[in-house]
C-alpha cells in the first residue's frame, strides 16, 4: 500500500496541471484557455522527483544505519501530512498557491522516496530465494493500481463536480467555462492520497525488524529468531536461535569494506554502474511519457482541442486516456512480471523489456504523420501502451527488484537508493526535457510561453535511443534468479585489499 500511495501522488499532478493553469493563469479576454507557465509547469512537475531523489539517498542510508523498521513509519507519516497539505495554500493568488503546492510536493517526494529503498531491501530480506523475485515485483507492482486509482478517483470528482456545476466550453463562454468550485477539484484529487498512507500506518508500524538485519549487521541473533517466529507464526527452538548465531558469525561483514572501498569497487562497482545507469535511462523514457501523455494525446487529436471544453471536461478527458492506459498496459505488464520473474530471470526480461520498448517507440516515430492522420488514433494509443506494457514487464519493474538482492545486508539500502537516486535524475530529465522538446519545431504551434522545441515524433527517437541504451547497460547487472542474498552479496568472501 505504500507503493500504490506513492505512484498515486506521483502521478496524480499530471491529472490536474491543466485544470490548474485554468484556475490561476486564465488571461482575460484570450482566445486560448490559461495554462501553467514554463517554469511553473517544471516546478510543480518536478519538484516531487528533487524530494524523491533527496528521500532515497537519506532513507536508504539511514535504513542501513539505524535498521530498516525504525525509519519505516517515518517515510509514510511524512506523505500523511504532505499529500494534505499539497491541497492546501496560503492564500489565493498563483504565487502562493504554486509555491505552497511546491514546498509540500518536495517534502512529499521526500518521503516517498524513502518508501524505495526501505520497502524493497524489507521485501528481499523477508523473503526466500525461491520466490523472492515475484515479492518485490508484486510489492512495485501496487505502483500500476496507484496510477489507475488516480485516473479513477480524477474521474469520479469530475464527474460529481460537473454534475453540480455545469459548464460551457471555453469558446463559448470562457469566464464561464472555469467555475469557482473548480479549485476544489485538484485538491480534493491531491488530498485524497493521504487515505490509503493512513490505513497503513498502524500494520507498518507493527511489522517487526528484518531478521538478517538484526542479526547479520545488529548482531542480535536472539531478537532476530523472536522475530522470524512473529512473522512465520512459528516456534523456534533454542537450537534453531543458536544456528542462527552461527549463521550470523559466518556472515559477519568486514570493517574494511565500505562503500568507497576499494574491495566494494572490486566486487560490485560495476554493478552499481548498471543498475544505476538502466534506471536512470528507463526513467527517461518512462516518466517523460507518462508525466505528458496528455500532451501526445492532444497531439494526435484523442483529447480533443482546449477550448472546445470547460476546465472540468478537459480534467475527464485526460483522466480517461490515462486511465485507460494504465488498465491496458501498465497493469498487465506488472503482473506479468510478477508471474514470470522467478521462471525466466531479472536479466532475460529487462533486456527483452528494453529491446521491445525501443522497437515499439521507433514504429510510433517513423510512421509518426500516418499515425496523427484522422481515423488511426486507436492504433497509435495500441502502440503507445504496449510500450508502457513492455516498460513494466521489463526494466521497470527489474530495475527495482535486482539493487536489493546483489548488494551485501549493511550496504543493500544505501545501494538501492543510489540506484532509486539515479533514475529520479532520469526521470527529472525525461520530465523537464520532454516538455520542452516535445513543443513543436513552428512557433506558431508551440504551447503558449514556450520555445519551439523538437516535436513529439523527433522525441520518440531520442526516447528510443535511451531504450537502446539501457538494453546495452542491461549486461552490466548480474542475475540473481536463484540465488541466496548472501550468494549474491559474496559476503563470505575475504577481502583482498
Amino acid at each position: 500500500m505504500g507503493f500504490f500511495t506513492d505512484a498515486y501522488d506521483l502521478f496524480c499532478i499530471s491529472l490536474v496541471t491543466k485544470l490548474i493553469g485554468r484556475v490561476y493563469y486564465t488571461v482575460p479576454g484570450s482566445p486560448h484557455p490559461g495554462s501553467l507557465p514554463p517554469t511553473v509547469a517544471a516546478a510543480v512537475n518536478g519538484v516531487a522527483f528533487v524530494g524523491t531523489l533527496s528521500g532515497q539517498l537519506f532513507f536508504g542510508w539511514l535504513g542501513d544505519k539505524v535498521g530498516r523498521k525504525s525509519v519505516y513509519g517515518m517515510t509514510l507519516l511524512l506523505m500523511i501530512i504532505c499529500s494534505v497539505a499539497s491541497g492546501l495554500s496560503f492564500s489565493h493568488t498563483p504565487t502562493t498557491v504554486m509555491a505552497t503546492l511546491c514546498f509540500f510536493r518536495f517534502w512529499l517526494g521526500f518521503g516517498i522516496g524513502g518508501d524505495y529503498p526501505l520497502s524493497a531491501t524489507i521485501m528481499s530480506e523477508y523473503a526466500n530465494k525461491r520466490t523472492r523475485g515475484a515479492f518485490i515485483a508484486a510489492v512495485f507492482a501496487m505502483q500500476g493500481f496507484g496510477i489507475l486509482a488516480g485516473g479513477a478517483v480524477a474521474i469520479g470528482v469530475t464527474v460529481l463536480f460537473k454534475n453540480r456545476f455545469p459548464a460551457p466550453p471555453y469558446a463559448v463562454n470562457p469566464a464561464a467555462s472555469t467555475p469557482a468550485e473548480a479549485d476544489y477539484v485538484w485538491r480534493i484529487v491531491l488530498m485524497l492520497g493521504a487515505l490509503p498512507a493512513a490505513l497503513t500506518f498502524y500494520w507498518r508500524m507493527k511489522m517487526p525488524e528484518t531478521a538478517r538485519y538484526t542479526a547479520l549487521i545488529a548482531k542480535n541473533a536472539e531478537r532476530a529468531a523472536a522475530d522470524m517466529s512473529k512473522v512465520l507464526q512459528v516456534e523456534i527452538t533454542k537450537e534453531q536461535a543458536g544456528d542462527l548465531e552461527v549463521v550470523a558469525h559466518k556472515y559477519r561483514p568486514s570493517p574494511s569494506f565500505g562503500l568507497f572501498s576499494g574491495e566494494f569497487v572490486r566486487r560490485h562497482g560495476l554493478h552499481l554502474v548498471g543498475t544505476a545507469s538502466t534506471w536512470l535511462l528507463l526513467d527517461i523514457a518512462y516518466y517523460s511519457q507518462n508525466l505528458f501523455q496528455k500532451d501526445i494525446f492532444s497531439a494526435i487529436g484523442w483529447i480533443p482541442p482546449a477550448a472546445t471544453m470547460s476546465a472540468l471536461d478537459e480534467l475527464y478527458h485526460i483522466a480517461r486516456a490515462q486511465t485507460l492506459i494504465a488498465l491496458c498496459g501498465t497493469v498487465p505488464g506488472y503482473w506479468f512480471t510478477v508471474a514470470f520473474i522467478d521462471s525466466v530471470g531479472r536479466f532475460k526480461i529487462q533486456a527483452m523489456g528494453f529491446f521491445m520498448m525501443t522497437g515499439f517507440m521507433l514504429g510510433l516515430a517513423v510512421p509518426y504523420d500516418y499515425w496523427t492522420g484522422k481515423g488511426h488514433q486507436a492504433g497509435f494509443v495500441a502502440m503507445y501502451a504496449l510500450t508502457f506494457f513492455f516498460a513494466n514487464f521489463g526494466p521497470n519493474a527489474t530495475t527495482f527488484i535486482v539493487p536489493a538482492e546483489i548488494y551485501p545486508a549493511r550496504l543493500r539500502a544505501t545501494c538501492h537508493g543510489i540506484s532509486a537516486a539515479s533514475g529520479k535524475v532520469g526521470a527529472i530529465i525525461g520530465s523537464f526535457g520532454f516538455l520542452y522538446l516535445a513543443q513543436s519545431p513552428d512557433p506558431a504551434k508551440t504551447a503558449h510561453g514556450y520555445l519551439p522545441g523538437i516535436g513529439v515524433r523527433n522525441s520518440l527517437f531520442v526516447l528510443a535511443g535511451c531504450s537502446l541504451m539501457g538494453f546495452m547497460l542491461t549486461f552490466l547487472v548480474p542475475e540473481p534468479k536463484g540465488k541466496s542474498l548472501e550468494e549474491m552479496s559474496r559476503e563470505t568472501e575475504p577481502d583482498k585489499c
